[in-house]
């Protein structure tokens, strides 16, 4: 939801189609090819809306599935790891960078690759932080409970002086991202991949010759797989307002490509 805010906001005329596998959160400690099969139920059912772009707005699934989308699909596919990453190397001053991300995430090294692949003299530290997606996903945004778990969490990578950007490498982090600012200290510069993902995406489509001309009213759609009543909240909340259509779907199992 954090993505989709942006792409609302740059993309005002677009139509989005969001699923959120609730059921099934977090991703970060499962498998890649639990991931990956996962994904795929996701893509097959969003293909039915006959999608022009594809945007895969989870750290851990764009890690272990991107380059896959990418070559199976005849549409664009952007993850948020690359923009992130371009968005960090933009930020810091002294190339120190911090991540943190859930398990898979973290695991894969995606951010250190994109990093490095962009400038090879940035040092990067890693943190995993299993406990923030849980916390989101209940709906506690703020409070005690909230910064005594991202101060738990975020403890590792402060021992690590010298770090002057964070990466968010998680989309459901900006929902705390106040928090994890207050916890991290205002020194360091904390950044969200959704602005950049969503610039990304306006250029593809626009290179593409994909925008939308015309002044049709978009179609907001948001699906869940798990509970209906805590998405809703949480979504309305992010997004300040009631919003157009929610909808709890069952995914169908597919076979991996």
């Amino acid at each position: 939801m954090t993505v989709v805010k942006e792409l609302m906001r740059q993309l005002p005329k677009e139509s989005i189609y969001y699923i959120g596998d609730t059921k099934r959160c977090p991703y970060g400690p499962r498998p890649a090819e639990e991931v990956r099969t996962f994904t795929w139920e996701m893509v097959e059912h969003l293909k039915r809306y006959e999608i022009k772009m594809l945007v895969v707005a989870c750290n851990t699934a764009t890690a272990f599935t991107l380059e896959e989308l990418r070559e199976k699909l005849t549409i664009p596919v952007l993850g948020v790891i690359e923009p992130g990453a371009r968005a960090a190397i933009s930020t810091s001053e002294n190339k120190r960078i911090g991540v943190i991300g859930t398990e898979g995430t973290i695991g894969s090294e995606s951010y250190p690759q994109a990093l490095k692949a962009i400038d090879a003299s940035i040092r990067v530290n890693s943190q995993a932080c299993p406990a923030l997606v849980p916390l989101v996903e209940r709906g506690v945004l703020a409070g005690y409970e909230a910064h005594a778990i991202v101060r738990t969490e975020l403890q590792p990578l402060k021992n690590k002086n010298g770090i002057d950007t964070l990466i968010l490498g998680c989309t459901h982090y900006p929902l705390i991202k106040g928090v994890i600012q207050q916890e991290i200290g205002g020194a360091v510069k904390v950044i969200s991949s959704g602005e950049e993902t969503a610039r990304e995406a306006s250029l593809i489509l626009s290179y593409n010759d994909l925008l939308v001309q015309s002044e049709q009213e978009p179609s907001y759609r948001f699906y869940t797989t798990g509970d209906f009543d805590n998405f809703k909240m949480i979504a309305t909340e992010w997004f300040e307002g009631p919003l157009d259509t929610f909808e709890v779907i069952e995914l169908d199992p597919v076979s991996i490509y």
